[in-house]
């Protein structure tokens, strides 16, 4: 137990880094404008290897909502995967149940665990069990007057009231707080549809999502690696987003690439979620990849011409990946949806990536992120079981 002040010193701080969450997504966006080159579309040349079929892209707005976007566009590509007739799920629907679900978890852990916008590929996974899915159409969480999401207000009052449950000042919580908490939430989100009519039929969030977009949560299997724990086991994710404290499999790094690989050859896309804050992803120019020099030692032209074609790579080992992660180098700033793989002009290949930023970059909304940088800065990435390489399913035992 913490003496009362020092308790009381730590909620505050929980509250002040949990309200910016959604500027902290902001910030971020606004961060990578300066890491862009003059004439990157000209310089590279870009060719698909495997380019799998998603739906279009979206923008998550002043929001950290990445992972429901992410992974909800991954769901999509799931469904034309399976043959069926891709629907846009509501992003705000998945986010909101877990904002409900993470509100629990802080109280119960005495506000000690963190709180706001962010979230993990998982987390819709665990909301679609529980919930269901609706379509974007029925609940845009667009509640408030604004055509984009824009979620501080928000998170500031929600925050502050979970604040005020953590101290409990009556000596035993009600079960009132549970209302008041979902009220807030719904006020600024919309109330969630019991029914709703979607092409002419009736239909529950559950009934939804058994007969419109099929999934099987089960099949749905998630990746990380940690050097420092034992490879082919259920682990910890050892990230402060990981609010319900899922476990997954922890894989050598070159596994990464190498399931990755295997399910998009197979006909899978890929969830993934990866640090972004580096010098060496530029959304202007759609562009990632690991330069051989760090960016304070490299001349000011070798900074203006960094994305101005193919570069050599600094050959990423498991160390490094490691230390980079203990030393918060790498974090767990953004997830994204991998659906295919091309080659440059020298032939390097590099996953095409689809971001939830809007169409505003040079390849509308797309990256290209070379396998280095994925190999590098991966926190986590989701993958349907049967695209998991058999030797691999074998040694996790899937």
């Amino acid at each position: 137990m913490y003496p009362l002040k020092i308790r009381n010193l730590f909620l505050a701080s929980t509250i002040v880094l949990a309200m910016g969450s959604v500027s902290a997504q902001d910030g971020l966006v606004n961060s990578l404008k300066i890491n862009a080159s003059e004439k990157s579309v000209e310089s590279f040349k870009f060719t698909d290897v495997i380019n799998l079929a998603n739906t279009s892209i979206k923008n998550q707005g002043s929001s950290g909502t990445c992972w429901s976007y992410s992974a909800n566009s991954y769901l999509e590509s799931e469904m034309i995967r399976m043959g069926k007739q891709p629907v846009e799920i509501s992003q705000v629907f998945s986010a909101r149940n877990a904002y409900v679900e993470k509100g629990k978890n802080y109280v119960r852990m005495h506000g000690a665990v963190t709180l706001g916008d962010g979230g993990e590929l998982h987390d819709v996974i665990n909301m679609y069990r529980k919930y269901g899915a609706v379509p974007q159409e029925v609940y845009s969480g667009l509640n408030y007057g604004t055509s984009k999401n824009k979620f501080a207000e928000m998170s500031g009052i929600t925050e502050a009231l979970l604040a005020a449950v953590v101290k409990n000042p009556n000596g035993e919580l009600t079960p009132n707080w549970e209302k008041a908490y979902a009220a807030v939430i719904d006020s600024y989100l919309g109330e969630v549809p019991k029914n709703f009519n979607y092409k002419g039929k009736n239909y529950t969030p559950q009934s939804f999502a058994k007969e419109i977009v099929g999934i099987n949560p089960e099949e749905y299997i998630e990746f990380a690696s940690y050097s420092t724990e034992p490879y082919y086991k259920k682990t910890m994710m050892m990230v402060p987003d990981n609010w319900s404290f899922d476990l997954v499999y922890n894989v050598k790094m070159n596994d990464m690439t190498t399931i990755i690989d295997n399910a998009l050859k197979n006909g899978f896309t890929v969830a993934w979620a990866s640090d972004v804050s580096e010098k060496s992803f530029s959304w202007k120019n759609g562009v990632a990849y690991v330069p051989t020099k760090k960016y304070d030692d490299m001349t000011t032209v070798e900074k203006e011409n960094m994305f101005n074609g193919p570069k050599e790579e600094l050959q990423i080992t498991e160390e490094i990946r490691q230390k980079a992660f203990d030393n918060y180098q790498t974090t767990d700033d953004h997830a994204m949806h991998i659906v295919g793989i091309a080659k440059d002009q020298l032939g390097k290949e590099y996953y095409i990536v689809k971001n939830s930023w809007g169409t505003t970059n040079d390849y509308k909304g797309y990256l290209y992120v070379s396998k280095n940088f994925v190999k590098y800065k991966t926190t986590s990435f989701m993958v349907n079981k049967d695209g998991i390489p058999a030797d691999i399913s074998s040694k996790i035992g899937v």
